[in-house]
């Protein structure tokens, strides 16, 4: 299965990796390739957790992402 994964960076250092699909799926790290090493960690343990409680899986199956630029005055 697939995933986005939101990386930004932390307001103090490192980065923050969110799951949208997946509420509650967050990592982080002290560079870009940890914090994405950590949220594939996550997303698979999140993703057992559903697994192992007989819940659905959410996809991505028909989402689009898209970015939108605002002009601010």
């Amino acid at each position: 299965m697939k995933y986005t994964i939101l990386l930004r960076q932390g307001n103090e250092s490192g980065f923050i990796a969110t799951v949208p699909a997946l509420p509650g799926c967050v990592s982080q790290g002290g560079t870009r390739r940890e914090a994405l090493k950590n949220a594939k960690e996550a997303l698979a343990a999140y993703i057992e957790a559903l697994m192992e409680d007989g819940l659905p899986l959410p996809t991505e199956a028909g989402k689009e992402l898209v970015e939108l630029e605002v002009a601010v005055r």
